[in-house]
């Protein structure tokens, strides 16, 4: 028997009670508020035989309360241990003192009077009162409130008196003040309704007794109810409720599910008057499992189990013969509540105890651990009572020889918080396939040992667990056969790793619902983990969810706010201290507290069943806002024509409510709300019916309706009925059926007061079966047929859209352009929120009969991609939304940027000249995927078609012609040929090597191919000559160094003075011409003046018209014009070389690049060895480095002052000695400078500087005075003076080796055409030509003079 709570007064007596049985008897002894009583000298307070606590005459005053506390009793038993009672509290009723006292009152007769008395809650039970000094008898109308204060309900005359209070507590009584109560007269004037008396807030434990009191008065007398939860509570059906007074509420033997929202509601007619308050209810600790008496060994861990429940939720603590258990390595509070003890030695035992304690009391429940010694058997079933330890030993079952200690017991793995063992057997079992190990161990100098056992027979290796860091352990192993345990091994000590001093896991993690939207989490310190926790991270997720959330915390409590009602979640946390997060602890779930539903029930309908009851039907909310288990469900009802009558029907779980007892045709409104224990959710919308005039017959299906009527439209056919004339059959609707010549198509069900119905979404001009029959719960009445035809479809076509605007084509790369464009039908933002989309065509007209590609977009953009380089395109947008579509846009064009040849030449084809088999011509065909404007090619040739390619021979060709000559080959040698094409990106692929043998030699090239006449010069050399030619004698050797043949003195002479007179003539010309041009073309003038001085360049810009070509032939020396064609082919030519870097790099001005590091190109004076030497150098094949820049120079060469970085112009090397017999000019016209900014990059040459083969031409001497860069036009000069012992000049081809025999230097002959356009552009932008009869008249005088050379010549 353990000491219950106990209320006393002042001066009275008062036994706890308290015994406790035990073999031998138990010694009893009581605590005070955790303090031990000292009963031998005390004279009021004694112990009783059986343990109980006898305090005689207790002692309460305002400043001495000695006896009021705590209690506590405790009983020992010396051999097995201590145990303590629950703690039972001991309340003194305070001295008599009234807060509040009667007062005189009047009442009308048949209402309620209400008399205060308020005393402190521990008086009320010694209150009473007194009418006219006589004890009042309370009865069914007369009570004593909660409170102490006098309530009469049904006043009559016998109650108007003298009333007062009396508190009797022990000492004398203590009188109020009296109070006289008057009765008066039922008055006819109504008066307004007042509470006397209202609820308050109340706390009460399971079990207790609750009143609620509600006194209120008016007139006429108020009627007063009671609801919990707004739901109606009705005494007379319940044996716990019951109405004290005719008003108060009374709850006897109370339950949990009892607390709630309480209001008590009074209403006379007249008004209606409530007041609410809230009953709690709570529950004292409650074991729900008590921990259980344990036998052990030593070493051993052991938990004692308890789960306690209460409200609200009990703290759980645990003592060990009466003294407080503080957590530790060793005793560890898990799972909430059990207690773990680790590594038990023999002072563990005794009596330990589980103490639950909440608001309400305690209770505590206890058990016994007892140490066996190791060779006593544990007992398969746990002690049941408090007994001494069991001396009753294990009997072996055999004798025989025990095993030896392991051997070699090591620590094979070490980590921060476990440790690995391994062991051989012992020596005595060297199979050891049947013996099982324990292994024993400790913090060193601790001598509490723990036991780890294997977990099956020969298994020789054990891992420990939940060791401490930093640790020092010492280990022991122990073999056991079937006879028993055998020899220790020796001791092993090996300590943990050092670890980083993460936290562990928060221990006793509770969580707990606050609210139906709040949870609570609490935690504790973790135990593990050294150094200061900074703060926690709680970690919760709605179950059945993926997304965590996370919220950082500072304290070891938390309340989640803002979650789902009647929903589950788990939570766990986690530490952190200054190295990081620690271990998370496990998950804990809970769910939030119900609350009344967020929404209304579904689908509410209604069936008339009669004229007096109509059913209702609906469905449960939605399942997410229910928010709890639906206990029943609300219906409210009431007539159209009185609003504020409202009934009320209260059902269970079901989906469906039969309502009867209502009125003949008439209408009703209905509404439905769900309920929780809650409360109510929010109710439907109010839905209405209408009973039947008179109870109709539905034993059979109605008849036929009366009439049927349509009415047919473009897509829509509008029925209209009549319902059958037996008027006395049930009708509760009627079927529609209509389809395309069959009524059995589609069906549609309206109500029964519904006399028309339009049938949508018809075909027009289609012929429709309409059929109609009225139906009840029996079935479908007879039907009606009627047929329509809909009218033909007589609406427009949708007006188109509008085209979009502002079709923009943006040039992205050589294959994507971005196409945009903006739509005047979308609003001002141009955000588009409708269906509509766009269609994005596009062409190019090459070929002519491309069709058109198409996509969609539903942006204002769209990307067209995979595009040919280099091509134009055109595009045009269109718009479509439904069946709406516009007309196509306005068109863009665009044109990719080129991309590098993606192809080699074709067609490439190398034939020998005729009549001069060391000259060969080349010719080839464009790519086919050129992509972009073809500004040039490369011409590769070797003797070796396996040589590296930077070894081969480069011969540039500048512009698109078609054909180039190559001079100087050596005579029956196999050549291997490669063309290479080149845009403004750069090159392309080669072509495939084509093989071309030169032919055999034969005498009519052996002269003109083996000696040259003059010195070698700056790269000069004779033109070819006939067979009967003679060199002229100059004491110059030939390339091979052999000497010249003699030529006559006298014939020498003559030639002399001829060159010098046709120079004269020459340069006497061109004054002329210089003298009469007109005075706007003077720069260009003297443009054409210093071009015979080697000083003339050309633009890359000039626009300037050619003059015609001049052809010297060498036979009739007449001037001859070149042909103008603009045939786009280029005329065949000897060599494409370029007199100036115009002819090499055009100038862009869209691109931005340094001109300086380009200035070398084609440049470099060569000696007079160069070529002399050439021949002698069988064994050096020249060679020659030309990458090609793709980016354009910044500025044309032409603006480069310095002669010294300009190539050799034809200027330079205007004239021969000797006309070509062959007919092939001997000087070359100047390739004409691309426009500026319209050209693209040509290839530039770079070569060698270790070679001697220096440039491509050999610059003139620098002319006194700077280059001028001025317009002018392309010279053709004829002859240029020379002294006899000079050597001649000529343009050579670009650095090419002879390839194992000498090759002189040959002169280069460039007939081009320009462009038509380009031809027509310089005629109208020309601002000089030279005269007709001008040009005609000199030309005729220049020919005279040839004339008489030649015939000189010939004498």
């Amino acid at each position: 028997m353990e000491p219950v709570d106990t209320l006393s007064v002042r001066g009275s007596s008062v036994i706890l009670n308290c015994s406790a049985y035990s073999e031998p008897s138990p010694k009893i002894e009581w605590k005070k508020d955790g303090t031990f009583l000292n009963l031998v000298s005390d004279d009021r307070r004694q112990l009783l035989s059986d343990g109980s606590l006898l305090i005689n005459s207790v002692v309460h005053s305002k400043h001495n309360k000695p006896d009021e506390g705590y209690y506590q009793c405790v009983a020992t038993v010396e051999s097995l241990g201590t145990i303590v009672s629950r703690t039972a509290k001991l309340t003194v009723a305070g001295l008599p003192r009234f807060a509040s006292q009667p007062e005189s009152s009047s009442v009308y007769a048949g209402n309620s009077a209400v008399l205060s008395c308020e005393v402190s809650a521990d008086l009320v039970p010694f209150v009473r009162w007194e009418q006219d000094r006589q004890p009042l008898v309370v009865d069914d109308r007369v009570i004593k409130l909660p409170n102490g204060a006098l309530a009469i309900s049904n006043a009559t005359e016998g109650d108007g008196g003298l009333y007062r209070c009396v508190i009797e507590s022990g000492g004398p009584p203590k009188y109020s003040e009296e109070a006289e109560l008057k009765i008066l007269p039922d008055p006819e004037i109504p008066s307004n309704l007042v509470f006397l008396s209202q609820p308050s807030p109340l706390i009460k434990v399971i079990g207790q007794s609750a009143v609620l009191p509600c006194v209120a008065s008016g007139v006429p007398t108020p009627v007063i109810r009671w609801t919990r939860n707004e739901e109606p509570l009705s005494p007379e059906s319940s044996d716990r409720l019951m109405l004290l007074a005719g008003s108060n509420l009374e709850i006897s033997d109370l339950m949990e599910e009892d607390a709630g929202t309480y209001a008590c509601i009074a209403d006379n007619g007249n008004e209606t008057i409530e007041a609410q308050a809230d009953l709690t209810v709570q529950a004292s600790p409650e074991f729900l499992k008590k921990p259980a008496n344990i036998y052990a060994h030593e070493s051993m861990d052991i938990v004692f189990e308890c789960e306690v429940t209460g409200k609200p939720m009990p703290t759980v603590k645990w003592v060990k013969n009466g003294d407080m258990v503080i957590p530790s390595d060793y005793f560890k509070i898990v799972k909430e509540h059990n207690l773990q003890v680790l590594g038990l030695v023999k002072s563990d035992e005794g009596f330990y105890q589980c103490i639950a304690e909440n608001d309400v009391g305690n209770s505590q429940a206890g058990a016994q651990l007892i140490i066996l010694d190791h060779d006593v058997a544990i007992p398969t079933l746990p002690p049941t009572s408090l007994t001494s330890a069991t001396t009753d030993h294990l009997a072996p079952a055999t004798t025989g020889p025990l095993p030896s200690a392991p051997r070699d017991v090591v620590a094979s793995l070490v980590s921060t918080r476990f440790i690995k063992l391994t062991w051989r057997t012992p020596a005595s079992d060297p199979h050891g396939d049947n013996l099982t190990y324990s292994v024993f161990y400790t913090k060193e100098g601790i001598n509490r040992e723990r036991i780890e056992n294997t977990s099956h027979p020969g298994e020789m290796q054990v891992t420990i667990q939940n060791l401490m860091p930093e640790t020092v352990y010492v280990f022991r192993v122990v073999a056991q056969n079937r006879h028993g345990s055998g020899e220790r091994s020796l001791p092993l000590r090996v300590e943990t790793q050092p670890e980083v001093q993460l936290p562990g896991p928060a221990p006793n993690i509770r969580a707990y619902a606050t609210s139906p939207t709040s949870i609570t989490v609490t935690w504790e310190t973790p135990l593990s983990g050294n150094g200061e926790i900074q703060n926690y991270k709680l970690y919760y997720m709605e179950k059945g969810a993926d997304n965590e959330q996370d919220v950082d915390v500072g304290s070891r409590s938390y309340t989640i706010n803002g979650l789902k009602k009647y929903t589950e979640y788990s939570f766990r946390v986690v530490a952190y201290n200054k190295h990081g997060p620690g271990v998370s602890t496990q998950d804990v779930v809970v769910r939030t507290l119900s609350d009344v539903p967020s929404a209304a029930p579904q689908n509410l309908s209604l069936e008339v069943r009669n004229s007096k009851s109509i059913v209702i039907q609906w469905q449960p909310p939605p399942a997410g806002a229910q928010n709890g288990q639906i206990t029943g469900y609300k219906i409210r009802y009431r007539k159209s024509s009185r609003k504020s009558d409202v009934t009320e029907s209260v059902g269970g779980t079901q989906l469906f409510q039969l309502i009867e007892g209502l009125d003949r045709g008439t209408e009703y409104n209905f509404r439905v709300a769900a309920l929780t224990v809650n409360g109510t959710g929010p109710a439907t919308e109010w839905m209405s019916a209408e009973t039947f005039e008179s109870d109709l017959d539905e034993t059979r299906v109605p008849e036929v309706p009366s009439s049927l009527h349509v009415r047919p439209l473009i897509t829509s056919i509008v029925v209209s009925w009549t319902p059958p004339e037996n008027q006395n059959i049930v009708v509760r609707g009627y079927a529609i059926g209509y389809g395309l010549g069959s009524p059995h198509a589609q069906t549609i069900k309206v109500d029964y007061k519904q006399r028309y119905y339009t049938i949508e979404n018809l075909d027009p001009s289609s012929h429709y079966v309409i059929t109609l029959k009225a139906f009840n719960n029996v079935g479908e009445g007879i039907p009606l047929y009627e047929s329509a035809v809909t009218r033909p479809h007589s609406v427009p076509d949708p007006t188109p859209m509008m085209p979009p605007v502002g079709v923009q084509a943006s040039i992205l790369s050589h294959d994507t352009i971005r196409i945009t464009w903006a739509d005047n039908s979308l609003p001002k933002h141009q955000k588009i929120t409708d269906s509509r989309y766009y269609t994005v065509r596009w062409k190019t007209n090459i070929p002519a009969n491309t069709k058109y590609k198409t996509a969609n977009a539903t942006t204002l953009s769209y990307l067209v991609t995979g595009l040919k380089p280099n091509t134009l395109y055109e595009f045009s947008v269109m718009v479509t939304k439904g069946r709406r579509s516009s007309t196509w846009s306005m068109t863009a064009h665009g044109t990719t940027f080129e991309l590098v040849p993606t192809s080699p030449p074709k067609d490439v084809t190398v034939v020998s000249k005729e009549g001069k088999p060391r000259t060969i011509i080349v010719n080839w065909q464009p790519p086919s995927e050129a992509n972009g404007k073809v500004t040039g090619y490369i011409i590769y040739y070797s003797t070796d078609v396996n040589a590296e390619i930077h070894d081969w021979v480069i011969e540039p060709v500048v512009g698109n012609r078609l054909t180039h000559q190559i001079q100087e080959l050596t005579l029956d040698t196999p050549y291997y040929f490669k063309i290479q094409a080149r845009n403004s990106k750069g090159m392309g692929p080669m072509s495939e090597a084509v093989q071309f043998r030169t032919p055999k030699a034969d005498s009519s090239d052996k002269m003109p191919n083996d000696q040259a006449s003059g010195s070698s010069g700056k790269g000069s050399r004779l033109p070819e000559t006939g067979s009967d030619y003679k060199p002229p004698i100059s004491g110059s050797n030939s390339p091979h160094g052999s000497p010249t043949s003699s030529l006559d003195s006298n014939m020498l002479l003559v030639i002399i003075v001829s060159i010098g007179v046709l120079t004269i003539v020459v340069v006497v010309i061109i004054a002329v011409f210089c003298t009469r041009r007109t005075t706007s073309h003077q720069k260009k003038k003297r443009a054409a003046c210093k071009s015979v001085n080697g000083s003339h360049k050309y633009k890359g810009n000039s626009k300037d018209v050619k003059p015609p070509d001049l052809w010297i032939h060498h036979e009739r020396l007449e001037l001859k014009p070149i042909d103008k064609s603009p045939d786009p082919n280029p005329i065949m030519t000897d060599t494409p070389i370029p007199r100036n870097s115009q002819d090499i790099t055009p100038v862009d001005n869209s691109m931005d690049s340094s001109i300086h590091q380009r200035r070398n190109s084609y440049r470099g004076h060569e000696s007079e060895d160069s070529m002399s030497t050439l021949a002698g150098r069988r064994g050096m094949r020249p060679k020659m480095m030309m990458p090609f820049d793709s980016q354009p120079p910044q500025q044309s060469v032409r603006n480069t002052p310095s002669t010294d970085t300009l190539p050799a112009s034809s200027s330079q090397t205007c004239c021969t000695d000797h006309p070509d017999p062959e007919g092939a000019t001997s000087s070359s016209y100047l390739a004409s400078a691309q426009e500026e900014g319209s050209g693209p990059n040509l290839p530039t040459a770079h070569v060698r500087p270790s070679h001697p083969l220096k440039s491509f031409a050999v610059p003139a001497v620098p002319p006194p005075g700077p280059p001028t860069y001025d317009p002018a036009l392309p010279s053709t000069p004829l002859l240029s003076q020379q002294a006899p012992n000079h050597h001649l000049h000529s343009v050579k081809t670009a650095s090419i080796g002879t390839l194992g025999r000498s090759r002189p230097p040959m002169p280069v002959i460039v007939p081009s055409a320009p462009d038509v356009q380009e031809t027509t552009r310089m005629l109208d932008d020309s601002e000089s030509s030279y005269e007709p009869d001008e040009l005609t008249k000199e030309m005729a005088h220049l020919e005279g003079l040839m004339k008489d050379l030649n015939a000189i010549t010939t004498a």
